[in-house]
């Protein structure tokens, strides 16, 4: 990609994640990606974020441009050229940005959706109503801050929360094309958590009863980040082996064709 690396500040940053029967999340992710586990539960959700001064690192933060975006994300592991890594895969992502929804895929990594977002914030709550093209709802959330995590959340504390999340920086997004993933390292400078009571949650991705039957998905915590300064690198693309047994840097179309 042309733009390799993206600096700016992450004004605020909402992850809203479900624990997920890691049986039916496998039915869900692309070959070879794997749920990856927590407490015996596979780990989904939506990452929710405010961009601003988000510009080539030799542009000055004047000429930053700010845009909301969200993330539909799946904790997962995978082999990649006979290495065990690990990440997010993120099936969908929105934006209200006309230069993301132009310009992803091809001038920098990932494919957006346009979309319409709403919010309204305070210090300490926040409500966030994500708008398709066609006017649908996909996604919408309300909550506000609290001391600690919910009692029924799997992380036994905040500090195991911001292990398992932190280990989420590498992003692989689908594209147009099956088997072939566009990847980006999120480079947070500084990293703070807060937890969030969850008021209201919808998800069109989660809360699609084909996808995730009932009882197979739960709601499980909300964190939330502001004032972030960061980086956004470029991974190489991955793709899906002749075997569908792992991940490779090398396209195979590519390699048959040379061969």
């Amino acid at each position: 990609m042309f733009l390799d690396t993206i600096h700016g500040i992450i004004d605020r940053r909402v992850l809203l994640n479900y624990r997920i029967d890691p049986t039916v999340l496998q039915r869900v992710l692309p070959p070879p990606f794997q749920p990856k586990l927590y407490g015996g539960f596979g780990i989904g959700g939506v990452c929710m974020i405010r961009f601003k001064q988000l510009r080539p690192r030799f542009l000055p933060a004047w000429l930053g441009l700010g845009s909301e975006n969200a993330a539909h994300r799946i904790a997962v592991q995978w082999q990649q050229d006979g290495e065990e890594r690990e990440g997010v895969f993120i099936p969908r992502r929105d934006t209200n940005s006309w230069f993301n929804q132009t310009l992803g895929g091809r001038v920098f990594p990932g494919i957006f959706q346009s979309s319409r977002f709403e919010s309204r914030e305070t210090e300490a709550s926040i409500s966030l109503r994500i708008l398709r093209a066609d006017g649908g709802t996909e996604i919408a959330f309300a909550g506000h801050k609290s001391a600690e995590l919910p009692h029924t959340s799997i992380f036994p504390s905040l500090e195991a929360a911001a292990g398992f999340f932190s280990l989420g920086a590498t992003g692989y997004s689908a594209t147009n094309t099956a088997g072939h993933y566009h990847g980006m390292e999120l480079h947070s400078l500084n990293w703070t958590l807060a937890p969030l009571v969850i008021d209201r949650a919808q998800s069109c991705f989660f809360d699609d009863q084909q996808r995730f039957p009932p009882g197979s998905l739960g709601l499980d915590c909300a964190l939330l980040m502001r004032g972030i300064e960061h980086e956004w690198r470029s991974r190489p693309d991955l793709f899906l082996s002749s075997t569908a047994k792992y991940l490779t840097t090398q396209n195979p179309k590519t390699s048959a064709k040379q061969d």
